[in-house]
């Protein structure tokens, strides 16, 4: 067992969430004003994710427009499929060069790498603050305690994470919901035979991650009860 690995919690108790989160409320995540917002975009490249991934690519590019008010976006397209396969993409402010990347990933068979998508953001985050990460899945095959380590730290860096569930996954259901409470982010479940859920989903991450909370609630108030329930998780500013 190496040193980082003494590290990590044995367990995922209550007090060790109560301890996290006390010391996240005290960490700002507001953008610098005049620079735009930077986004991470996760998404699960692994063979049942192959009907969604289609969905978002026709979807992306209203991340884009929704935030162009509120000063941009950069986004970072991060995914992982097959045997140890995960690519992360340059920094894009264009919905074309995103799309392009999109289009370009097939989905392959694979476990899940949450582990190295956590990893990338906390990597980024030390270069230059990211305002939010968003995450798209619906599995879960990983040490959950190792995940909430990572989680934790990324709630100290002050970069919360948007979990989006598809599907019913129990033991996925129960660590996004955790990974989310760790970064004062938040879970929503979709349903994936709707793709206006996944639209208002990915569009208000991309408010957030441009505008702040405030955006946010602006945003749930012309979108409705979907969008509301992420804004309720992320608190009081």
């Amino acid at each position: 067992m190496t040193g980082s690995d003494k590290d990590l919690p044995q367990k995922s108790s209550r007090a060790a969430v109560d301890s996290f989160l006390d010391r996240v409320r005290a960490t700002p995540a507001a953008k610098p004003a005049g620079e735009r917002g930077r986004l991470m975009f996760a998404m699960d490249a692994t063979a049942s994710r192959e009907p969604t991934w289609d969905q978002a690519c026709q979807l992306q590019g209203e991340m884009f427009r929704e935030t162009a008010a509120l000063g941009g976006l950069e986004i970072q397209l991060c995914y992982y499929r097959g045997f140890g396969e995960f690519e992360a993409s340059p920094w894009l402010t264009s919905s074309n060069d995103l799309l392009r990347r999109m289009t370009s990933v097939s989905c392959r068979g694979g476990h899940t790498q949450i582990e190295k998508v956590l990893r990338q953001a906390i990597a980024q985050t030390r270069q230059k603050k990211v305002q939010a990460l968003v995450f798209v899945g619906d599995c879960m095959e990983e040490d959950v305690d190792r995940l909430c380590h990572l989680a934790g730290e990324l709630g100290l860096l002050g970069v919360p994470v948007f979990l989006f569930h598809e599907g019913d996954d129990a033991v996925a259901q129960q660590a996004f919901k955790q990974i989310a409470q760790l970064t004062r982010g938040a879970y929503c479940a979709f349903d994936a035979s709707s793709a206006d859920q996944l639209r208002d989903l990915l569009q208000a991450v991309a408010v957030y991650a441009a505008g702040g909370r405030a955006a946010l609630r602006d945003f749930g108030n012309r979108r409705g009860e979907l969008v509301q329930r992420i804004t309720r998780q992320l608190g009081k500013d």
